[in-house]
């Protein structure tokens, strides 16, 4: 894995082993490129703006916030974010993290999905907020220099990210209506994710 990309670097550690190695086992290429994308894009967001962050709880939890799309962990009754959330808690019960910072883990996850929150009420979540919509559907890249985002990409490519992520999210609005993916595929959201700028180049 390269630990650094433009200038931003990942944490290292046994937290950030562990959840590198669980994600690249359980997520297919583009899942895990997209989950590590993540968390630079959030990274990038916070050093122009000066905001310091948890950088091994943001990385943790971007390399886990997508694994409850994944067969072994998909919930027939929760929404991908919430088993997430429970899927964090358990993983980082096993690194002995206490259980304020595994509430954290989940919270994070779960608030990617839901409305933004400002970064001066909770940064991390904020910057999984920034890092995910960046990835998914080129939202606010404009915030990103054009050779960060090359450089990004090129050491973790899309391999048609888009398309497979796209049919992950229309998997779940079939199974479960109420949850937030359905909302966002029946309003308009495949369009934006297939038209992701990242993916013009």
């Amino acid at each position: 894995m390269l630990i650094e990309v433009a200038g931003v670097r990942v944490p290292v550690g046994r937290a950030a082993e562990a959840a590198r190695l669980v994600c690249e086992e359980y997520a297919d290429a583009a899942l895990y490129h997209h989950s590590v994308r993540s968390y630079f894009f959030g990274a990038a967001w916070a050093r122009t703006r000066g905001l310091d962050f948890d950088r091994e709880l943001f990385f943790v939890s971007a390399l886990l916030h997508d694994l409850a799309l994944t067969p072994p962990f998909d919930s027939h009754t929760l929404s991908f974010e919430e088993a997430g959330g429970h899927l964090a808690r358990v993983f980082t019960a096993g690194l002995g993290w206490p259980a304020e910072r595994r509430d954290r883990a989940a919270e994070l996850i779960v608030l990617h999905m839901r409305d933004d929150v400002a970064p001066e009420a909770d940064v991390e979540s904020r910057l999984l907020q920034v890092g995910t919509s960046a990835d998914v559907s080129g939202a606010g890249l404009e915030a990103f220099d054009a050779s960060f985002r090359d450089a990004l990409v090129e050491a973790y490519p899309r391999m048609g990210f888009a398309k497979s992520f796209v049919q992950l999210f229309q998997g779940q609005a079939e199974r479960k209506p109420a949850c937030a993916a359905a909302e966002l595929v029946a309003g308009g959201w495949p369009e934006r994710a297939m038209s992701n700028p990242l993916d013009q180049g």
